[in-house]
């Protein structure tokens, strides 16, 4: 088997690795390291190919997920009191106006 080939992997393992490749795109990682770094984090959380029968397709470390979602929240947090107050209140005029809030 040639190095790189992603045969060994499950439909749902290959998903995963374009989806976070392409959050990695949305920040601007060039494509050959956002395809690296979904690579490298989907062989973390399933310990590589899982290719098989029942429960293989099961996390076994789902640290890079959390990593992942703690780091998205850092840039809202950056935000003025101001900025945010401003955020807030034009949520609440939009929910007031579609009558679901």
């Amino acid at each position: 088997m040639p190095r790189g080939d992603k045969s060994k992997y499950s439909d749902k393992q290959k998903r995963e690795a374009k989806h976070i490749e392409e959050g990695y795109e949305d920040r601007g990682v060039s494509e050959k390291e956002a395809k690296k770094r979904a690579w490298a984090t989907v062989n973390k959380m399933h310990g590589g190919g899982s290719k098989g029968g029942s429960g293989s397709e099961r996390i076994k470390d789902s640290s890079p997920a959390r990593k992942g979602g703690k780091i998205g929240g850092k840039k809202q947090a950056n935000r003025s009191a101001a900025q945010r107050s401003a955020s807030a209140k034009k949520a609440a005029r939009t929910r007031k106006a579609r009558g679901n809030g």
